[in-house]
């Protein structure tokens, strides 16, 4: 019988074989985004935890400063009686939060849960229970409110702390007194009214005053 040789590329070392390779799909990432996202304070320190936050972007500029975009609380201007005179203050409108826009990737989130006078973001309630994420519609929503809040006290009454008024509407109508505190937000006066020789202090619409 005829022997039939094929010629076979043999390697030098018989049992040496060659890798299998399998091509593996490169997994695509999509990019981080920037988002609002809302963090618990402690109730009066919401001002404090802000600085804290810009204090420390602004001295990391290529870790933080690039994460975190920017820092809010909300606050209202509210007039004030200190030592006899008119005093005009920011009073946080929201109390026990900060809205921050960022962007969570590297250490920001952990950052941002452990500053000083954060406790923690305000989670979903899925199993991940990943910080929530803040529409920006709501965002512009709150701060052009602030902005028309601003115009509109320019133009509302202009009632001053220690000026006289006389009340016009409610129980106490009738009744003369002087402003005490002057809150701007809710459109509201603090007066300060007789009432059998005592101080009474009232709470009152601008609507229910009138000056004499």
């Amino acid at each position: 019988m005829a022997v039939v040789r094929k010629n076979f590329e043999i390697s030098e070392n018989p049992e040496e074989k060659k890798p299998l390779i399998i091509p593996v799909k490169s997994e695509v990432r999509k990019p981080v985004e920037r988002h609002w996202y809302i963090l618990r304070a402690i109730s009066g320190k919401e001002t404090k935890a802000k600085e804290w936050i810009e204090a420390a972007c602004k001295n990391n500029p290529d870790t933080l400063g690039k994460t975190i975009h920017q820092v809010l609380v909300p606050t209202e201007p509210v007039y004030i009686t200190r030592g006899g005179k008119k005093v005009l203050k920011e009073r946080v409108k929201m109390s026990g939060y900060v809205f921050v826009e960022a962007t969570l990737i590297g250490e920001t989130e952990a950052f941002l849960q452990n500053t000083t006078n954060i406790i923690d973001f305000v989670r979903n309630r899925e199993k991940d229970k990943k910080p929530e994420i803040v529409p920006q519609a709501q965002i512009e929503t709150m701060t052009k409110g602030i902005e028309e809040q601003a115009v509109a006290d320019a133009v509302d009454h202009n009632y001053i702390v220690g000026e006289s008024v006389k009340v016009v509407g409610g129980a106490f109508s009738g009744f003369t007194g002087e402003i005490s505190e002057v809150n701007l937000d809710r459109h509201e006066l603090t007066v300060i009214v007789k009432v059998f020789g005592r101080d009474t202090k009232l709470t009152l619409d601008n609507s229910q005053v009138a000056r004499e």
